[in-house]
């Protein structure tokens, strides 16, 4: 019996779905981001809850420095 695994991009939990199964079902609570990169280049990636998809987000976004922002605070030379 063939297996299709589902891994969380982030913490890396595993759920395995048989061709018996139905994946939205195997899947329940699962979110699934489709990054299209350009023409036919699409990459996606599975999080096993919000947590886990807020994390990658989190990492994806650049941040700025909190001593760049300290720097614009009230009071300071």
């Amino acid at each position: 019996m063939r297996r299709k695994y589902f891994i969380c991009h982030t913490c890396g939990e595993k759920v395995a779905c048989t061709e018996e199964e139905r994946p939205c079902e195997v899947l329940d609570g699962w979110l699934m981001v489709s990054h299209w990169k350009g023409p036919e280049a699409v990459e996606h990636y599975n999080f096993c809850s919000l947590i886990c998809l807020k994390t990658w987000l989190d990492a994806q976004i650049p941040q700025v420095p909190d001593v760049f922002l300290k720097a614009f605070e009230k009071g300071k030379d």
